[in-house]
């Protein structure tokens, strides 16, 4: 295999072992995401990501003051997976965000936590 690159050993309790990964990133599309939404069936989840593409101002609702607002959610990938992928998924995702935030702060997913000064200035 061309562009290959090995990665990772395990070893066992009885005898040492190695287990040698080759990672094939020929095919390999990057994708950014801003949002995601997920759903389950009895054997797999699924998870879509994609982008919050900006909010669209609507007219006012007759005889309201409230505005509508309109958010498109754009779908640009789907992943099925197993569960016990997902699990694996979960916990790798968890150990990264809680080494971010020991190097860099905790991670705010509240907004109104993460502005700075007065919003109607």
């Amino acid at each position: 295999m061309a562009d290959t690159n090995p990665t990772g050993t395990e070893q066992t309790a009885d005898n040492q072992r190695q287990l040698r990964v080759h990672v094939d990133e020929r095919d390999r599309q990057t994708t950014y995401t801003n949002s995601f939404r997920s759903n389950a069936t009895a054997e797999e989840v699924i998870l879509d990501f994609g982008l919050n593409v900006g909010v669209q101002r609507g007219a006012q609702s007759q005889g309201e003051d409230a505005k509508v607002a309109d958010m498109v959610f754009q779908v640009s990938n789907r992943m099925v997976m197993n569960f016990y992928t997902a699990k694996r998924l979960a916990l790798s995702l968890g150990q990264m965000v809680q080494q971010h935030e020991q190097q860099f702060g905790e991670l705010k997913l509240n907004v109104a936590d993460r502005t700075v000064g007065d919003a109607n200035a």
